[in-house]
């Protein structure tokens, strides 16, 4: 759990919050003293809120680390067929003949 001085959290308030809200837990301290916690609000699992509340937790442990963009489609189309015979006959020619 992060700790931040009273002085430091009236002064940086959003910026706490916007860690509050990806999942994270922050106490105030009042003259090294705790005296809060700002802690995410638990509502019930929305529609994908669930999820996302699960990836905030991995991203905030570094487990895991979210793309800033989507993914190319390009990318998830298979890629040109090889021509001649399959590697695995090749092989198995190989290793009968002795070479």
């Amino acid at each position: 759990m992060r700790t931040e001085k009273l002085s430091d959290a009236k002064n940086q308030l959003s910026r706490l919050v916007e860690r509050v809200r990806r999942g994270e837990r922050v106490r105030i301290l009042s003259r090294g003293i705790p005296v809060a916690d700002l802690v995410p609000v638990q509502d019930p699992p929305a529609a994908g809120g669930d999820l996302d509340r699960r990836l905030a937790d991995l991203e905030r442990k570094g487990i895991i680390r979210r793309a800033a963009r989507a993914i190319d489609r390009e990318l998830l189309e298979p890629g040109p067929r090889a021509a001649g015979r399959p590697l695995s006959e090749l092989l198995i020619e190989e290793r009968r003949s002795g070479r």
